[in-house]
């Protein structure tokens, strides 16, 4: 008995628990609405939390695009408030305002990122060293490249580029020497910096002790005996090479035509299996600098393609050969021209005094820069209009045109022409500040025009400023001793001349109405003329006879020349 209600109370048990599980009932039913909505809330916010992740995800990427297209563009302060405005950041974010402030030559605010930011990658670090290198702060990245916890290939290679393309082949070979890994890159840095510093011969051993080399390695090689004109060592390169490219062809072909081989470049040229614009363009500019007109007008009538290059080089062919008609009809056949076919132009019918249709193309051309201005200032000075000329030139300084060495020089020579000495120092002054002044060039037009104005002393003034000196700065000082009657200052600048080493050509000077006292005696008149200079003593026959002529009338000592003068 006492089993059997054991057993229904044990069956009894079994059934509530079986219906529990079926159907499950809160301990307190009261509380079921609450909970349901309970529920429902946490789900809400667990996807709703899951959906402002990703969205902000979406919005770093979109930012940094922005940022990137930002600093490409230039707009720096942009990107920085964006960049600022962003609630969550990535490693890219920082990298696109590190990179583009280096890329907009703001180094210092990429510096600035750079260790402000909380985490920083490879990338960041190598970015960093490039713009050390790009600013060739070399002691900077050099010391930031020893900081970085790790290196990869382009840590090493950044680096390394930046000795080989700056000069400093030795620290770049210890770089080279240390790199764990090395790929393409490295060795073409190495072979490049000894090529760019005429390290041929290192070049060639580094060269010599691997095998793969890509055809970029064979045209760097070959480029660097192109450089030397050692072109014998330059062709057994071309002739080893396992294969060629276009580069290939045309550095061989240019350095034949360079070195007046024509007629290899051209037999290199009809060999070519493939050509491109540059391949016939050299070829008509080597024919035209050969004075071959006919050869590099067949040469150019068979480009498939022509570009302003090619074009140029024929007027300019025929400019200088004076046949300014045909280079006419090639300027007005041009599909498009570009400013130095105008100035090519103009220069042609300048040479030829024609400055009537130099002036109407100058009028008439879309742009001008201050070659256009120097050849028309060139122009009317060679054709004796000075006035025209300083007119042009006025109007060059008041269009803003950066004024160069051929139009100060020009406007120099007409200054000392007219005696224009007031206008001569402000040019003068002009380019003080453009920094023209200490160039043969530039210095030879000014002490020629203050020589011309009567002004000896400034004229002395500036020929001891010059930092170089050539013939033609000796010459002119001297001549403007002797114009001036100061015989004696002439005579003692000559024995500096000869002193100072530089040898006087066939025209070395001119002494005219140069008078001087020797020993209280009659003053006499010297006049030098076509002094030729040979082994440093023997004078030309123009000196020599004027020489002998004033010692057979007793007015020149016996021993004027002397200590190789006579």
């Amino acid at each position: 008995m006492r089993r059997c209600l054991r057993f229904v109370h044990f069956a009894r048990c079994l059934s509530l628990q079986t219906q529990s599980l079926g159907n499950p009932q809160p301990r307190n039913s009261a509380n079921l609405p609450r909970q349901s909505k309970w529920r429902k809330r946490s789900s809400k916010i667990s996807k709703n939390r899951t959906s402002k992740k990703t969205t902000s995800d979406a919005e770093i990427v979109k930012h940094n695009i922005a940022i990137t297209s930002y600093m490409r563009n230039g707009q720096c302060e942009l990107a920085l408030h964006l960049f600022r405005t962003m609630p969550r950041r990535s490693s890219v974010t920082w990298n696109a305002l590190i990179s583009g402030y280096i890329s907009n030559d703001r180094f210092e605010s990429a510096k600035k990122v750079f260790y402000e930011m909380p985490h920083r990658d490879l990338y960041s670090w190598n970015v960093m060293i490039g713009g050390y290198v790009r600013n060739r702060d070399f002691g900077g990245a050099r010391k930031l490249f020893e900081e970085m916890p790790d290196r990869d290939v382009v840590s090493w290679n950044t680096l390394l580029s930046g000795y080989s393309q700056n000069g400093y082949v030795n620290e770049a070979r210890e770089v080279f020497d240390r790199m764990p890994e090395k790929n393409s890159i490295s060795w073409n840095a190495i072979l490049a910096a000894y090529v760019q510093n005429g390290k041929i011969e290192d070049a060639r051993r580094l060269f010599e002790s691997k095998f793969d080399w890509e055809v970029v390695s064979w045209n760097c090689l070959m480029g660097g005996y192109v450089k030397k004109k050692w072109l014998s060592d330059a062709r057994e390169i071309f002739d080893r090479m396992p294969e060629r490219d276009v580069v290939s062809w045309n550095t061989m072909i240019s350095a034949y035509a360079q070195n007046g081989e024509l007629m290899e470049a051209n037999r290199l040229f009809e060999e070519m299996p493939t050509r491109d614009v540059f391949s016939w363009t050299t070829m008509v500019s080597a024919f035209v600098q050969s004075e071959m007109l006919d050869e590099a007008r067949k040469i150019f009538n068979k480009m498939p393609e022509k570009n302003e290059v090619s074009w140029n080089a024929m007027i300019a062919g025929y400019v200088q050969n004076k046949k300014i008609d045909i280079a006419k009809e090639f300027f007005e056949a041009m599909p498009s021209r570009n400013i130095s076919s105008w100035n090519t132009m103009i220069t042609g019918y300048a040479q030829n005094g024609n400055m009537f249709e130099a002036r109407s193309l100058f009028d008439t051309m879309p742009r001008r820069d201050c070659i256009s201005w120097s050849a028309i200032i060139a122009g009317y000075s060679q054709t004796g209009n000075s006035e025209e000329a300083l007119r042009c030139f006025a109007e060059m300084k008041r269009a803003g045109e950066r004024i160069n060495r051929s139009a100060f020089t020009c406007t120099l020579s007409i200054c000392g022409d007219i005696a224009a000495l007031e206008l001569g120092k402000q040019v003068h002054g002009r380019l003080l500040k453009a920094g023209y002044e200490n160039g043969c060039f530039v210095g030879n037009a000014l002490l020629a025009m203050y020589c011309k104005c009567g002004t000896i002393d400034e004229a002395y003034a500036v020929f001891e400023s010059m930092n170089e000196k050539d013939v033609v700065s000796w010459n002119t000082m001297i001549n403007g001793y002797a114009r001036h009657g100061f015989g004696k200052e002439a005579l003692t600048l000559f024995n500096s001349m000869r002193i100072s080493g530089t040898k006087p050509d066939n025209v070395t000077m001119e002494l005219e109405t140069c008078e001087w006292k020797l020993n209280s005696i009659d003053t006499f008149f010297i006049r030098i003329v076509g002094y030729t200079w040979k082994d440093g003593r023997s004078l030309g026959s123009k000196a020599s006879k004027r020489s002998n002529r004033l010692s057979a009338k007793g007015s020149a000592p016996g021993n004027f020349f002397v200590n190789g003068t006579g």
